[in-house]
Formats: structure tokens, C-alpha cells, sequence
């Protein structure tokens, strides 16, 4: 109304028996007598949702239970893991619980919370002719954060995010990344109402009916970021030993332009790997312009054709294996890492000589690896190819670079076209022999 002090009630519940598998929650908030009105949010912990619909598991399974929720584990510290569940939620052991629950069994989060909203929502109406919104919640950690708060992981009939961006403040000020988290918000006004231990797993907000909708709306999942928006996907020590296997080879890629920001800051990771003496020994050509690609891969094609030709392949053949350079005409963007020599040591002794260039070679492939996995962290796929090493000549001609510079290959770079498949895992050992 208009003059009215902006406010609102909320309160919990009393009157709710313990929840048993097959329970209609509907029905039981029902009979509690709520005095639930139009408009109203209903907040309703996870936990009573969960026994209804049968989410429990012995204890001993505890462990098990967590494995098979889990979708990727984010951290791990001693046996606490953070997780991202099936649920698409990242929070401790995958929201595996052990309290409020008897002892010698564990409770799993619902399935599908937003449905669980949704049929908590409708047994509602249907009992009591009330059109409320409902809010499965959870409690959560948060990264920087001490302490817990709830937040909603379902809702039916609540706006959950309240997206500002466009609108302006009292001052006249444009409003560009403001997206108020709505259902969070309500889920943690009930909880100062219906604490951890009180056992009271519902609470009722009154005097927000702005943030009701006739509709189910998109439910508690439209909070969930993707991982293409997840700008802190990976955890601490994690990161390191995921980011390496992030990297994979991509062949097949969108028309999306590559940002030139994303691949410089590529490179200058790249350019922290280890090198002999203290020298630098990376360049790296960034083909941005159309034309440039095109002259490079119409000299490395016409010298390869010639190279085949001289080895007696036929023009069938020929044309099979020239078909296998198309990823890197395909790419929008292409990058060839170079090997410099500057700052090596001559001995002029064959043995030692040769063991010199291989130290640099392999600080090229660590600075090429390097510039790979900084790639994937900028959600760019990437191909390397080995092919500028067998026509260094070509190279250095089309690109007009000086005769002391090594193509070490090119790298295709672009947004994937797909996810890449899931990769294998391999055992270590295989690879290892310990004297």
C-alpha cells in the first residue's frame, strides 16, 4: 500500500508429527492448522521432504551414499569432501546428513527438490484452497564465508531470482549485474525461526506477495551456475591436478569469435614454464586475421602434397591424409609457439650439444602445455599439431619470421563445438618404476 513501512512476518510452524516415508506433506502441513493465506512463501526443510520420499540409507553406506551423489569432487579435506552433487549443488559430502535423522541411518537430499516444491504446492491448494509459494531449503557453507545458512535448492511458485540489471538506483544510476537471489533470501529468513534442533521444519512468510507467482515458475535450479559461468569451478590444491586434465584435445568448433585477451593471458602463463639458464626460449605467433591463416595453410598444404608426392603416395592417398589438416583451417584462431635458442651454450661437442637443444626443446613443450591448460581455464579448446616442424621453411617464409625461430607446431583455438567425451582415467603406476 502505498505510504506503508515496507515489512513482513515470518514465523514457524508448531503441530508438525515426525515425517515417515510415503507421508503427503501437503496434507500434514494442512492439519497443522497454518493459517496460511494467498500470497504467502512456505519454507520447508529439506530433511521432512527427504523421509517422505524414502531418502534414506544405513549409515554404514554413509560413504557409498556420497560416491554415488556425487558428480565431481571440488575439495577434499581429510575425510570432509565438497562436491557438486546430481542436483548440480556444491556443498560437504554431497548434502549426505546425519542429523535429524535415527541413528544408524543418513538422509539424502530429494531427487528433484523443485518437484518436491511443486507437489507440496499443489496438496496445498488442493487442502486448503491457498495459492502460497513453497521453498524446499537447505543449509549450506559458503566459500569465504564462516558459518551455514540456508538456501533454497527447490521452489514452486516463487520468483527466485529478481533480475534488476537495467533498472537504476534512487540516485538515477544504471543498474548492469544486479540479480537479487530472491528464494536464498527467504530460505534463510526461515531459518532464524525454525533453528537446527527446535524440531520445526516449516516456517511461513507473510507480506512478500510480490515474489509469488500464479505459475510453478523455473524452480530453485535456475540458481545453479553453469559451468561456463562458474567463474570458481575448481578448489584449491584441486585445481592444479584438474586443470592439467581439463585440457583435451578439441577438433570440431563453434563460429563464436575467440577473445584475443583470453589467448595473451594464455601466453603469459605459458611463459612462466621452466627454462635452462635463465632464458626465455618461447615465441608465439598469433595469427588473428583470416588472411594470415590462409597463407600459412596454403604453403604447409602445397609443401606437404610435395613432400607425398616424393614418397610415391597416390593423389587418393594424397588427398585422405591433407583432409586430416582441416582442424586447423577450421579454427578461428591460430597460434604457432616457437622455439628460440637464445642464451644457449656451444661446446662444440656433438653429445653435449645435442643434450642442449633438448633442454630447450622440452621448455618449449612445458611452455606449450602450459599455454593449453591456461586455455581450458578460459573455456577455449585448443589442438596442437604438430605439423609447422616438418616445414620450418614454409613457416618462416609465410610468416615472415626470423631464421633463428622454430615452429614447434600450431595450436587450433576456439569454443568447442561439443563436450569432449569423458576421458579415461589411467593409473600412474603404468608409468612409473621405482629403483
Amino acid at each position: 500500500m502505498s505510504g506503508q513501512t515496507p515489512g513482513y512476518r515470518v514465523w514457524a510452524i508448531t503441530g508438525i508429527p515426525e515425517v515417515q516415508e510415503g507421508d503427503d506433506l501437503g496434507k500434514l502441513i494442512a492439519a497443522a492448522e497454518p493459517g496460511l493465506a494467498d500470497g504467502d512463501v512456505l519454507l520447508v526443510t529439506s530433511k521432512i521432504v527427504s523421509k517422505a520420499e524414502g531418502r534414506v540409507v544405513t549409515a554404514a553406506d554413509r560413504e557409498a551414499a556420497i560416491d554415488a551423489e556425487t558428480v565431481r569432487v571440488v575439495a577434499r579435506r581429510g575425510p570432509l569432501r565438497i562436491v557438486e552433487n546430481r542436483q548440480g549443488l556444491v556443498m560437504a559430502a554431497a548434502g549426505v546428513d546425519a542429523s535429524n535423522t535415527p541413528s544408524g541411518t543418513v538422509l539424502l537430499l530429494p531427487e528433484d527438490p523443485d518437484a518436491s516444491a511443486r507437489a507440496i504446492r499443489d496438496g496445498l491448494r488442493d487442502a486448503l484452497g491457498v495459492d502460497v509459494g513453497v521453498v524446499v531449503t537447505d543449509t549450506f557453507g559458503r566459500p569465504w564465508r564462516a558459518g551455514l545458512t540456508d538456501v533454497a535448492i527447490g521452489a514452486a511458485g516463487v520468483r527466485v531470482l529478481d533480475d534488476l540489471r537495467g533498472a537504476t538506483d534512487a540516485h538515477g544510476n544504471p543498474l548492469s549485474a544486479t540479480v537479487v537471489a530472491t528464494a536464498d533470501e527467504l530460505a534463510s529468513a526461515g531459518d532464524l525461526v525454525k533453528g537446527k534442533a527446535a524440531g520445526l521444519p516449516v516456517a511461513v512468510v507473510r507480506g512478500l506477495t510480490h515474489v509469488v507467482s500464479g505459475e510453478h515458475g523455473e524452480g530453485a535450479r535456475a540458481m545453479v551456475r553453469d559451468a561456463r559461468d562458474d567463474m570458481f569451478r575448481l578448489g584449491t590444491s584441486e585445481a592444479v591436478r584438474q586443470a592439467v586434465t581439463q585440457r583435451r584435445t578439441v577438433r570440431a568448433f563453434t563460429d563464436e569469435p575467440v577473445d584475443p585477451g583470453a589467448v595473451r593471458r594464455a601466453v603469459a602463463a605459458a611463459v612462466t614454464a621452466p627454462a635452462p639458464h635463465h632464458t626465455t626460449p618461447w615465441r608465439f605467433v598469433l595469427l588473428e586475421s583470416a588472411e594470415s591463416r590462409t597463407r600459412l595453410l596454403d604453403a604447409m598444404r602445397d609443401a606437404w602434397i610435395a613432400d607425398l608426392r616424393r614418397d610415391g603416395k597416390t593423389e587418393e592417398s594424397i588427398a585422405k591424409r591433407v583432409r586430416r589438416g582441416e582442424v586447423l583451417r577450421n579454427a578461428p584462431y591460430l597460434v604457432v609457439p616457437c622455439l628460440v635458442m637464445d642464451g644457449s651454450h656451444t661446446y662444440g661437442d656433438a653429445r653435449r650439444d645435442g643434450a642442449e637443444r633438448e633442454m630447450f626443446v622440452v621448455a618449449a613443450g612445458a611452455g606449450v602445455q602450459n599455454f593449453l591448460v591456461a586455455l581450458a581455464g578460459e573455456r577455449l579448446g585448443s589442438a596442437w599439431v604438430s605439423s609447422t616442424m616438418f616445414c620450418r621453411d614454409v613457416v618462416r617464409e609465410a610468416l615472415g619470421l626470423p631464421e633463428t625461430w622454430d615452429p614447434m607446431g600450431a595450436v587450433a583455438v576456439g569454443h568447442p563445438a561439443e563436450q569432449p567425451r569423458p576421458r579415461p582415467e589411467r593409473e600412474a603406476g603404468a608409468f612409473i618404476e621405482v629403483r
